[in-house]
């Protein structure tokens, strides 16, 4: 009986920790969590499906103000459809979001900042009549990119919802002849850790 007590005053402890970190304090989040990559000026491309997964490191500067810096492997890119042929462009980029949270209301942040991406696989997959080749994208890729993410957030016990829009500022792909910027809709689950 005593052990289970025990057990729910643990229980009863955990649930009720702060969400927000007191001012000066820092907090640890790792997360993971699901991209919906496009691509603009990339006629008959749809969405990619991928992964996100990483952590976030928060000062939390004043009692409506906190500054956060992460890294985050994030798969990106967009699938292609034509009336011959299915394709696949992968973009996969390590990111380093760096963002104000302005927080608004108990648990709730409103999130913008800056995001460079290094890129480190670029592939295309493509099929067509039961046959499919994979190949490199070569110099049409950039190897550096830069986004704009905008943001909103949901604490409740240390346990947080992100959705967020990565807006491509520079070119993702380009050749002599056009060029595409990836944009990207990040929703992510995770758990803060006072440090």
């Amino acid at each position: 009986m005593k052990k289970l007590v025990l057990l729910a005053s643990m229980m009863l402890a955990f649930v009720t920790v702060k969400a927000q970190s007191g001012v000066g304090e820092f907090s640890l989040r790792p997360t993971v969590g699901m991209n919906i990559g496009f691509m603009t000026n990339a006629d008959g491309s749809d969405p990619r499906f991928g992964l996100v997964a990483g952590a976030e490191l928060e000062y939390q500067a004043t009692d409506v103000l906190g500054i956060s810096g992460g890294l985050l492997y994030s798969q990106q890119g967009a699938k292609m459809n034509d009336m011959d042929m299915d394709g696949t462009m992968k973009l996969d980029y390590i990111n380093v979001p760096v963002l104000a949270n302005f927080y608004v209301a108990k648990g709730f942040a409103f999130k913008v900042g800056v995001q460079p991406s290094f890129l480190v696989n670029d592939k295309a997959k493509a099929s067509s009549s039961g046959a499919s080749v994979e190949m490199g994208l070569g110099d049409l890729s950039k190897g550096f990119m830069l986004a704009v993410p905008i943001g909103l957030s949901y604490e409740f016990s240390n346990i947080q919802l992100d959705a967020r829009f990565n807006w491509g500022v520079t070119h993702a792909i380009s050749d002599s002849y056009d060029s595409c910027n990836s944009n990207v809709v990040m929703i992510t689950l995770g758990y803060k850790f006072s440090l």
